[in-house]
């Protein structure tokens, strides 16, 4: 053990470091970013440090994964990378009020063609904590049924025009993380989550309204 802390002590916790000054460097739709300037210890006393933080709406993620054990996942252009990833259905918290599970829900439909019957949360996560407070709740759908398209009142643009869907057995999906062949976090850490959890047969997944903190 370090300082006195053992495996029961592994829990991230609320901290909120004295921030002397702040100011507004960007602001857009999604995101904007935000300098501070935050006393931290040094030694036997404090320092002032500027830290640019990354304010972001956050989102959500939807693992689906089928009576076949297989996994959905749809291919979209990311510009920020230069890449064509392969990804699980998600979409931005940017509708006031609408629960977690709801805007999934919604996300399922749009992006895929899909409404499920259970819900559970897989995991929460800060993206990059060291420069954003992006947080993404990433959910386990089971029991899919495919909607007719013409039912879907949503239309694809720009990113999402063209998103091809493929269904991925989920040993092979964790394999194609493992050897690099994915690279997006909703889907690998979902696919990776959602393997562990069939080792338990699903019974330590929290409800998919479990609070967040």
């Amino acid at each position: 053990m370090s300082g006195g802390l053992g495996p029961g002590d592994v829990r991230d916790r609320p901290e909120r470091w004295t921030v002397v000054g702040s100011s507004e460097a960007f602001r857009g739709p999604v995101f904007g970013v935000r300098r501070d300037r935050v006393e931290m210890p040094r030694g036997d006393g404090t320092e002032v440090v500027r830290r640019d933080v990354v304010e972001h709406i956050g989102a959500v993620g939807v693992i689906a994964l089928d009576d076949r054990d297989r996994v959905l996942l749809l291919r979209q252009y990311r510009h920020p990378v230069g890449r064509l990833l392969w990804e699980a259905p998600a979409g931005l918290r940017d509708v006031d009020g609408e629960e977690l599970r709801g805007l999934a829900e919604r996300e399922l439909l749009e992006e895929a063609g899909y409404r499920a019957e259970r819900w559970d949360t897989l995991v929460d996560v800060f993206t990059s904590p060291g420069m954003a407070d992006e947080r993404v709740r990433i959910f386990l759908a089971r029991g899919l049924t495919e909607v007719p398209e013409a039912e879907i009142d949503f239309e694809r643009v720009h990113e999402e025009a063209d998103m091809p869907v493929v269904w991925v057995p989920l040993d092979e999906a964790v394999r194609k993380v493992l050897a690099g062949d994915l690279h997006n976090m909703v889907a690998c850490m979902g696919v990776l989550a959602v393997r562990a959890a069939r080792d338990t047969g699903f019974r330590d997944l929290r409800p998919a309204d479990a609070p967040e903190d």
